[in-house]
């Protein structure tokens, strides 16, 4: 058997959760006072703008995912508002 043939046949035989409903959303994506979901908030005002919706939650989580700086987190939005701007010249 072949290496890529192993591999598949691993693919094959993984369990696969389609459940994606039942893992919880990350804390840093909730508010602390009235526990809005930045997804929801997103999915509300911004449906139709990806750049947009990622930019909003990046502010909204800036400084609460361990790891993740709040500047890299504003520079990330910063990153995708560029994007739009870009999308919306062409």
């Amino acid at each position: 058997m072949t290496q890529n043939e192993k591999l598949i046949k691993n693919l094959e035989n993984m369990p696969i959760d389609l459940d994606y409903k039942a893992a919880p959303e990350p804390s840093y994506y909730s508010g602390k006072k009235y526990g809005y979901s930045a997804r929801k908030v997103v999915e509300d005002f911004q449906p139709d703008s990806y750049n947009i919706g990622t930019a909003i939650s990046y502010l909204l989580r800036a400084g609460k995912k361990e790891g993740n700086p709040a500047e890299q987190d504003i520079q990330k939005a910063i990153n995708h508002l560029h994007f739009e701007l870009d999308r919306l010249s062409k």
